[in-house]
């Protein structure tokens, strides 16, 4: 039975543009070639880490939202604990009310909107 799973993971911040896309890709594809279907996938940047982790401050944030058999996050995670460039990691499974926030987040129903001041 498919179900609605979310990670979240952090890359070093010493990778370059392209290694940093080249990691998250091997990550996509490893879940495709799983099986997997691909929801939603956000990359949110360098940012400054709440503490460092192995002597860092900052890291690459990533987000991939997927649908796949339980079997496949214990795949994935392997995966993760084995490289290098992976700072930190997490994969929750979703919920009906976290689908239902994810699909309103990502239609942007929570975007603040910029009031227009009439002149």
């Amino acid at each position: 039975m498919l179900k609605n799973y979310e990670t979240v993971f952090i890359l070093t911040p010493v990778l370059s543009d392209d290694q940093m896309k080249d990691a998250v890709g091997k990550y996509e594809s490893l879940l495709t070639e799983a099986g997997a279907e691909i929801i939603n996938k956000e990359m949110w940047g360098l940012k400054k880490l709440a503490y460092p982790i192995i002597h860092k401050s900052t890291g690459f944030y990533n987000l991939i939202e997927f649908k796949a058999d339980p079997t496949v996050v214990s795949t994935l995670e392997v995966e993760f604990k084995r490289d290098e460039k992976i700072m930190r990691f997490l994969t929750v499974a979703l919920d009906k009310h976290a689908l239902a926030y994810n699909e309103k987040r990502r239609s942007g129903a929570f975007n603040k909107k910029k009031k227009e001041k009439a002149s």
